[in-house]
Order: structure tokens, then C-alpha cells, then sequence
């Protein structure tokens, strides 16, 4: 079928999407709606079969539904309507959400159902980018299939609304969440402050103060075992400000500042980064020491563990955004790891994102983001180095979340490359900038040069199962985080057995005691590109970096996504891994 997206973002959901219809046959193109007239001048010239919206905050155009099929992907159950589905949800502490598909109407989130799905929603409450990344995109993704295969029928008329039961208790009509809604005090228990903002995770926040600064909080974490006024800011670590609250203490990983005359306005930044001067007299919080036992809820973006002869390092950065701290301790792990009598080293990312490269939000809010920029992207490169290079053990990385940009490029040093189902990879840069990464030592290792340049050049998205068909990664695992988890130690054991390991490792030194370039001169071409771009902006990546960091909307769908585009068509359905989808 000739299949248009209509999108607000080309986000991660919409990115699967594409990826999974094309793979399955079809002529995808996408569509930004960037206003009413640009959307119907875009369809028309489209003319598709069908219009999937899988992520669309804007109202479709009447001439728009009324002459092709419209499906919205809308992210609540049958009955649920309103733009803040996610967050009543997380808020109310609902166990049961769905995803529908609805045919655009007059009224929003009142069509015709096409398709529906629900899936159960842990106690304890996630961040709404996490349920929104995991469950509802899964649901979603079963609901677009379905609506391309009932598409086809042409006997197939979607069920009013009002037929179809809701299996979500409480599903129904809720107006757009506000910060009156979402407000809370310190002095509340900290589950329900930890709720309020996980509700919130992503966009909007929520208004709070801390240490005086009317701020938006988010990615908050219980505190353990430590307790103190509701408000008052007790310690700090990595990046984060722990606070007290009615009955303990919580972590909060980042935050905006709510005034929009502060000079970093806008910019979701870590929290020690925003509260500077304020945090004058603030201990800093020591991580247990070795010997000591660990709460699994203690706030360390990095872990190291050992089972056996795997050790496992563990890094989740939010939004996979890595600051020149980040990628420090990385590295300082990363070496003590290597420094182990083990057969195997597990590089795991989080399962929201593996990695999304430098972030671009603490370098905006630089007083010098050029030098930022620099010393970010240096920092980067020294993490790669230490993966490239690591000959004591068999290196896997594994990339249970998503990945962008120097994102992708930081784990291809690994010898094996180890993927979870569904997520997607952005093997390119697309922010003004030429990029480094050392990805010209390990990207036309692993796809050819050739295949390596296009990759670079049409800067398209590309799933799992597609990466690992072009030898992007070695290893698709099973969907589920746990089951991936499980299917990810059972690879590490194949690959922990001491000849097997032995014999990889002998040949990897040879073949890096075979490169005739040494991997200092990839580096030093790569950073000479990368410092035109960012002393010089010769590509834009100033402006490109602001309207990121901002959030401003686009004005134009870019060409390579529009219907007709420069992205090649696959020459047939790309076959499925053979893993439990639903395990």
C-alpha cells in the first residue's frame, strides 16, 4: 500500500512504524504537520491509500479525513479521549491503559475504532516516556499493523465507539492535564511526589522550588534511608539533588527553570548543573563502598557487577543524553572492568535509550558552547577508545534502548553487537555537525564503506532486525526487557567459555596490530572535521542545536521522509528474528 505518516514529530513511535511498514512491503513517506494548509497540499500530493497518525498532537484538516482514511493512533484505551491520556493514567495510578486506533473525525478521539490493545501498568509508577517508549508504543505498533491489514479489506467498516467495551476502568473524556493538576508539596509522601512527576517526565514537569528557584521537575527517584525537611536540599551526586519530603527523601536527576527571564530559560538541564551557587553547603553523597550492600533504588547512573566470569556494566543516562561527566565515569569504569579477571564484559545501556550521543542542552546552556561542544565531544571519544581497544575481555554491548548519532557509533567497537527487537537506530549525524565517535574506524568495519557512507548520507532511521541484516549489529534479542535481559546473560555465557573467548581476543589484537592508520589519526581527521563545525558553524550547528534544545517546530517536512523521497526502497520484506515477541 502506498502508506503516508502524518506526524506532529517523527518521533521514536513513528520511526518504528515506518520501519515496519516498509519492511513489510509498503511505500511509506511521512508527513510533518506543520500547519493546516501545509498538511492538505502534502496529502494531495501524497495521494495515499491510507494515512496513519502515530504520533500527532494537531487537528487533522477536515478536507483531509474526509477524503482519504485517517487513523489516529490515539495513546489510552476505548473510551479514554483527551491530549493528556499518559499522565491521568500514571497519576491515578490506573493498572490496566490501553492504545486505539480511531478514524479521524470532526471531534477529536471520537471516531470509528479500527483496532485495539491493553497491557498492564506496574504498581510502582513509570515515567511517562518509559510507558510511552515500551507498553504503548508495543500496543501501538500491533494496532498500525492491523489497520494496514484491515485497510486491505475492502468489506472491512470500523465499530462506532460507543460498540466497543473498554477494558480500562475509568476510561473517559479528561481536559489537558494542567499544573494546578499536577501540583504537590514537599511535606507529601514521597510516592506521590515521585508519581506527580513521573506523570510529567518528558513534557511538561512540574512547578516546584528549590533553594528558591521556581524550577520543573523531573526524573525523580525515592531517596533511601535518609530523611530530612520536606523542601530542603540534603546532598548531591552525579548530577542529581537529593531533596526532602514528608516521609523521606527523593532524587531528582534534572531540571528547567520556571522563570522565563533566568538566563537558561527553557533548557532541561541536570539539576546541579541549574541550581549552581544555590547548592553552596550541599554535601556531596558518597556511593557505597564496595563491600557495602547496594539499595537497587540508589541513585548511580553506573553499575558494576560481576556474575561469575561475565561482568556486567550498566550505564542509563536520561535520554540517553551524555554530558563530559557522563562519559568520565564511563570510561573510568569502562577501564576498571577491563581491569578484571573476566572472560566477558557486558556493556548494557538503559532500556528508554542506549545512547543518543553529546547533550546538546548542557552544551547550549554553556557560557562557551563551542568549547562545551569540544570538550563533550572529546570526552565521547575517549569512552569509544576504551570499547575499541579493550582485548582482555569479549566485549558486548548491548543496546536494550533506541540509539542516535554518536549514540549508535559508541558501542560498534564491541566485538559483539547485541540488540533488543523494536528498537530503532539513527546511524547518522543530523545536527550541523560531521561527527566523530571514531565511527570512521568502526562503522565501515561493520557495514563496508560503502554501505557506511549511505548510512551517513541519508541519514534515515533503521530497525533492529534491518541492522542486523546489514551487519549493523550482530545479535537481535527478544523484545521484552526481561526477556531480553535473560536472552542477553544466556549469550554472554556461550560467550564467556575460556578458549572460545581466548581465541577472539587473540584475534582482535591482530587485528588491531595489523591497521595500518593507527586509530589516533581516524580521531584526529574526525576532530578536525568536527572543529569547523563547531568553532566555525560551517554546517549550522549553532542554529540546528538551538532549534533542538528550543524545541521549535520545523517549517518543512524534510525531503528525504516526504512521499517520493531519497530513501531507497528495500528490495523485499525483511525477515523477522526468530525471538518471542510477546515473551
Amino acid at each position: 500500500m502506498r502508506i503516508l505518516l502524518l506526524v506532529t514529530a517523527f518521533n521514536g513511535l513513528s520511526q518504528r512504524a515506518w520501519c515496519a511498514l516498509r519492511e513489510d512491503g509498503h511505500d511509506v513517506g511521512v508527513l510533518l504537520a506543520t500547519s493546516g494548509r501545509d498538511m492538505i497540499d502534502g496529502v494531495r500530493r501524497a495521494a495515499p491509500d491510507l494515512i496513519i497518525c502515530p504520533f500527532l498532537k494537531d487537528r487533522v484538516p477536515a478536507e483531509v479525513w474526509r477524503h482519504w482514511r485517517t487513523v489516529i493512533i490515539h495513546p489510552g484505551p476505548v473510551g479514554d479521549r483527551g491530549p493528556s491520556s499518559l499522565d491521568w493514567a500514571i497519576s491515578e495510578g490506573a493498572r490496566v491503559w490501553g492504545v486505539t486506533a480511531l478514524q479521524a473525525v470532526e471531534e477529536m478521539d471520537a471516531g470509528p475504532i479500527w483496532a485495539t490493545r491493553t497491557f498492564g501498568v506496574p504498581a510502582v509508577p513509570p515515567r511517562k516516556s518509559s510507558l510511552y517508549n515500551g507498553p504503548v508504543a508495543d500496543a501501538a505498533m500491533e494496532c498500525v499493523r492491523e489497520v494496514v491489514a484491515k485497510a486491505q479489506d475492502k468489506s472491512f467498516t470500523p465499530v462506532p465507539a460507543d460498540r466497543v467495551p473498554t477494558e480500562a476502568p475509568g476510561a473517559r473524556l479528561r481536559p489537558l492535564m494542567r499544573q494546578p493538576d499536577r501540583a504537590f508539596a514537599w511535606d507529601d509522601p514521597t510516592e506521590q511526589i515521585v508519581r506527580k512527576i513521573r506523570a510529567a517526565d518528558g513534557s511538561p514537569g512540574v512547578r516546584t522550588e528549590l533553594g528558591g528557584l521556581p524550577v520543573f521537575a523531573y526524573d525523580a527517584l525515592p531517596g533511601v534511608g535518609r530523611a530530612g525537611r520536606p523542601g530542603r536540599l540534603l546532598s548531591r551526586r552525579q548530577g542529581a539533588v537529593l531533596v526532602g519530603t514528608g516521609d523521606g527523601s527523593v532524587w531528582l536527576g534534572h531540571l528547567r527553570a520556571a522563570d522565563p527571564e533566568h538566563a537558561r530559560a527553557g533548557i532541561k538541564l541536570p539539576a546541579t548543573t541549574l541550581l549552581g551557587a544555590r547548592l553552596r553547603g550541599v554535601p556531596h553523597s558518597p556511593l557505597p563502598a564496595g563491600s557495602e550492600p547496594e539499595h537497587p533504588a540508589t541513585y548511580r547512573q553506573i553499575r558494576y557487577r560481576r556474575a561469575g566470569a561475565v561482568g556486567w556494566l550498566s550505564f542509563d543516562f536520561y535520554n540517553g543524553a551524555m554530558a563530559p561527566g557522563h562519559c568520565r565515569r564511563l570510561a573510568t569504569a569502562l577501564r576498571h572492568a577491563a581491569g578484571q579477571d573476566t572472560e566477558v564484559l557486558v556493556l548494557r545501556g538503559g532500556t528508554d535509550a542506549f545512547s543518543n550521543g553529546i547533550h546538546l542542552n548542557v552544551i547550549e546552556a554553556a557560557a562557551d558552547p563551542a568549547s562545551a561542544a569540544w570538550a563533550a565531544i572529546r570526552a565521547i571519544n575517549e569512552v569509544c577508545r576504551e570499547i575499541i581497544t579493550c582485548t582482555r575481555q569479549v566485549v558486548i554491548a548491548g543496546y536494550a534502548g533506541s540509539a542516535g548519532a554518536g549514540g549508535v557509533m559508541l558501542g560498534l567497537g564491541a566485538d559483539i553487537v547485541a540488540a533488543r527487537d523494536g528498537i530503532v537506530l539513527n546511524p547518522y549525524y543530523d545536527m550541523g555537525l560531521y561527527g566523530s565517535e571514531l565511527h570512521t574506524f568502526t562503522l565501515p568495519r561493520r557495514v563496508g564503506a560503502g554501505r557506511a557512507q549511505q548510512l551517513i548520507d541519508d541519514k534515515l532511521p533503521v530497525s533492529a532486525a534491518r541492522a542486523a541484516e546489514i551487519g549493523l549489529v550482530d545479535e537481535v534479542g527478544p523484545r521484552h526487557p526481561d526477556a531480553y535481559t535473560e536472552w542477553l546473560t544466556e549469550l554472554a555465557a556461550r560467550e564467556s567459555d575460556p578458549r572460545a573467548a581466548r581465541n577472539r581476543r587473540q584475534a582482535k589484537s591482530r587485528r588491531l596490530a595489523a591497521e595500518r592508520v593507527p586509530l589516533e589519526v581516524y580521531e584526529a581527521r574526525e576532530l578536525a572535521e568536527m572543529s569547523r563545525d563547531i568553532y566555525a558553524d560551517r554546517s549550522g550547528f549553532a542554529a540546528a542545536r538551538h532549534a533542538f534544545v528550543r524545541k521549535i517546530k520545523p517549517g518543512e517536512t524534510p525531503a528525504r521522509l516526504l512521499p517520493g523521497g531519497k530513501a531507497p526502497r528495500l528490495p523485499k520484506p525483511i525477515l523477522r528474528p526468530a525471538v518471542p515477541m510477546s515473551a
